[in-house]
């Protein structure tokens, strides 16, 4: 299972968010961080919503780089007030469907 998460440089929300994500222990994931500043799509699509976080499944996959195998499923913004174990809980509800 991984996490992708959208950031700008700069963007205190979104290092707060992958401060807090980098802290859960109890669930199994890897976190990968995209800078929407390095790829016009990125930046077209979420320079104004950053932070912005996915939940990246391998679908059945030998070979997981494969486009049509990764199902990306946008995850809703927690609070940045939100704990560390109030987003490990909502992580576990959707890394368990």
């Amino acid at each position: 299972m991984r996490l992708i998460l959208y950031s700008k440089p700069g963007c205190h929300l979104c290092e707060g968010l992958q401060e807090k994500l980098e802290q859960i222990q109890n669930l199994s994931f890897e976190l990968e961080v995209r800078d929407i500043s390095t790829r016009e799509d990125w930046f077209g699509a979420y320079q104004y919503e950053v932070p912005v976080l996915y939940l990246s499944n391998h679908r059945g996959a030998e070979d997981a780089e494969e486009e049509k195998d990764v199902i990306e499923e946008r995850l809703p913004r927690p609070s940045p007030r939100a704990s560390v174990q109030q987003l490990e809980q909502m992580l576990r509800k959707y890394l368990s469907n």
